[in-house]
């Protein structure tokens, strides 16, 4: 059996989880999230517990059993908390600002990229050097934000670009001119 899907989910106060036919709702005070069920596994709700066992012993079945149980633990926290990842910009002249519903990213190119922000989640910008993408949607977020860094990956030689916050870039050394020589 999974070890992942055989460990009971506690849902926390404020948060309503209704086990359909066809999908599994999860609500909260941030908002709601819907899972469509999978074949060969059943979600049961006891009390303030939600459980999600395999109907047979398959080795499928059995990966659907911890998927589907990360998933839904994912959702429960998601709408509980919310989630959030933070993007660090790095560069002589490299910033960012929103105006409305786009994101407005100076990153050294001739003009700067207009980048949309998708409605299930929101983007902060506390500094022009700083990006905050929050949302329910523990997926939703990090694509965004993976999105957002892919536009101006952070480079290996002086760090400019945009990366994660907490995230080590590699550094590498320039060119080392050799003395004397070249004749």
């Amino acid at each position: 059996m999974s070890r992942i899907g055989k460990k009971p989910i506690e849902l926390p106060k404020g948060v309503t989880v209704q086990v359909d036919r066809g999908a599994i709702s999860v609500k909260g005070q941030k908002g709601e999230l819907k899972l469509p069920s999978k074949p060969g596994v059943d979600v049961k709700l006891e009390g303030a517990t939600l459980t999600v066992l395999a109907t047979d012993a398959e080795r499928q079945t059995r990966a659907l059993q911890g998927t589907t149980r990360a998933l839904l633990a994912n959702m429960i926290e998601g709408v509980s908390k919310g989630y959030e990842k933070k993007l660090e910009i790095a560069g002589v002249g490299y910033e960012a600002a929103l105006e409305g519903k786009v994101l407005v990213l100076k990153l050294g190119f001739n003009r700067p990229v207009r980048f949309p922000v998708p409605s299930t989640v929101t983007i902060e910008v506390p500094n022009p050097t700083t990006l905050l993408v929050k949302g329910i949607d523990n997926q939703q977020v990090g694509t965004v934000a993976a999105a957002i860094r892919k536009l101006r990956k952070p480079e290996p030689y002086k760090g400019k670009g945009i990366k994660y916050s907490g995230e080590v870039i590699k550094r590498k050394a320039g060119k080392a001119f050799a003395s004397g020589g070249g004749g």
